[in-house]
């Protein structure tokens, strides 16, 4: 089977020939059947009898209450408290690639600060010539960018490391989102501040109580990073860091510090707790290896997945997920319907971009039986997703961070989705 045709029908040709031989395709939800009028289109409904909201019902637009499902989550158990802890984007539940910021997964490690912006401030000192202060008026005259980039935490998919643990994308892969940051590059305010010659690293922390300090090579800091303020189109969210924060485009979430305000210039790395206890890797001899800051390619499949089961039957099917590199661009997907023993290429929705989300689409013909679902991405530097043994081989299954493995789906006769592993 592949992702246009099967036995010789296409999709168009399906809807058609089952139509004409008056097939009810109910079950499919594409069709009545012939002679049973469907009052949806015979009758007039009341929505369309009298007034609707005014444009002013709702100053700042909400979704509307058929959607109240689409919802970032939390897992319990996953934390000792709500305060530092992280939920879930619904990834299983949205399509394109640019992530709402009201369904942004967040990670906390003190809880979400209100910080205005008149009491706003970012601080770069250390190695530098001249020690500046900015406030968030100071930043808006800066000449700003704007780009698409993921955040992916480190942990995203971290459970999955010893078999198949959570039974959702949006918990399995949902410690991320995608959105259109805008700011000013943070090599624009260190030119400002001027970094002398022994400069090699920088050091961030935020204003909350955990600070969250981290240490990024100069290099880096002077080539893509952003002092957002800005996320598709709005002010960050609270949860996100608002007034200001900090991107690391392709790096581990963790190094997003939110409430930016201090960038520290010196010739050495920190060695702080979030690089050190925190953020390292336990590799199967025991020993733990740091500095590994880049998200490698990955992708899943989004729907059909445990959260988002096939209702309609036997038919035409759309296969969709999302794939990333922190490397570059994803270049291409494949898909596997039989638990990666033979794979055929996804269509891509658009061209792969710089360190963001790309969206996948599969369309394939369904004939009821089970799939084992799995997608595989390759980036624009060849390198390809690997299996979780491949994986294993390396890393044991004591690691939690950095789990780039393949997904799979098992998909039943019902349309029903679960977790499982096929190494």
């Amino acid at each position: 089977m592949d992702g246009t045709e099967r036995k010789g029908t296409s999709r168009r040709g399906f809807l058609t020939t089952t139509l004409a031989a008056g097939g009810a395709l109910a079950g499919a939800g594409l069709a009545r059947a012939q002679g049973a009028p469907d009052p949806l289109i015979t009758e007039v409904q009341s929505w369309a009898q009298g007034w609707g909201d005014g444009v002013d019902a709702t100053p700042y637009g909400l979704p509307i209450h058929y959607e109240s499902d689409v919802v970032r989550r939390n897992v319990s158990w996953l934390t000792a408290d709500a305060i530092s802890s992280i939920n879930f984007t619904p990834i299983h539940a949205l399509d394109g690639t640019i992530t709402p910021q009201g369904c942004a997964f967040e990670r906390h490690h003190s809880g979400a600060i209100e910080l205005s912006k008149a009491d706003y401030r970012l601080m770069i000192n250390g190695l530098v010539d001249t020690p500046l202060v900015f406030t968030y008026e100071d930043l808006e005259r800066f000449p700003r960018v704007t780009r698409t980039f993921f955040l992916e935490c480190a942990a995203n998919t971290g459970m999955e490391w010893a078999g198949a643990q959570l039974n959702g994308a949006q918990f399995t892969h949902g410690m991320i989102h995608n959105m259109e940051y805008t700011g000013v590059p943070l090599r624009t305010l260190l030119e400002e501040a001027g970094v002398k010659p022994e400069g090699k690293w920088i050091y961030v922390e935020g204003a909350d109580a955990s600070s969250n300090g981290r240490s990024i090579p100069l290099e880096k800091a002077m080539d893509d990073c952003l002092v957002a303020f800005k996320a598709n189109g709005e002010a960050l969210r609270k949860e996100h860091g608002y007034p200001v924060r900090l991107v690391v485009p392709g790096w581990e979430g963790n190094m997003w510090v939110k409430w930016l305000r201090r960038v520290e210039v010196g010739d050495q790395p920190w060695e702080s707790r979030e690089e050190t206890s925190k953020y390292t890797d336990t590799l199967e001899d025991g020993t733990s290896r740091k500095w590994t800051w880049v998200m490698d390619a990955k992708s899943v499949i989004t729907s059909p997945s445990p959260q988002s089961p096939i209702k309609h039957g036997p038919g035409p099917l759309v296969i969709t997920g999302l794939a990333w590199s922190g490397r570059g661009s994803i270049a291409r997907v494949d898909v596997s319907l039989d638990g990666g023993k033979t794979w055929k290429e996804a269509r891509l929705a658009a061209p792969g971009q710089d360190k963001a989300l790309t969206r996948f689409y599969f369309d394939h013909v369904w004939d009821g039986s089970e799939m084992l679902l799995q997608s595989r991405a390759i980036d624009s530097m060849g390198y390809v997703q690997p299996t979780k043994t491949e994986l294993r081989a390396f890393r044991g299954v004591n690691s939690i961070y950095h789990n780039n493995c393949i997904q799979t789906w098992w998909v039943k006769a019902s349309g029903e989705a679960e977790n499982v592993e096929v190494s």
